[in-house]
């Protein structure tokens, strides 16, 4: 079974089940250590906005922050 088909059956998973497997594939990657933490707060930002525990920005707001 080819990435490809990984892609396709990871990406028919409930979403929580999609947010852990992709925490737990970048998690796997070998980096240095200051990259880890930022793709680990990273994941918890994303992670945070699936779940709605924080509200995105509209584009507005976006644009505006900017500026």
């Amino acid at each position: 079974m080819g990435s490809a088909d990984l892609a396709r059956i990871a990406l028919e998973l409930p979403p929580e089940e999609r947010l852990d497997l992709a925490r737990r594939l970048v998690e796997s990657v070998v980096a240095p250590a200051f990259l880890n933490q930022a793709i680990t707060e990273g994941i918890r930002r994303i992670e945070d906005l699936a779940t709605g525990r924080v509200p995105g920005l509209t584009e507005e707001e976006f644009r505006a922050a900017l500026k």
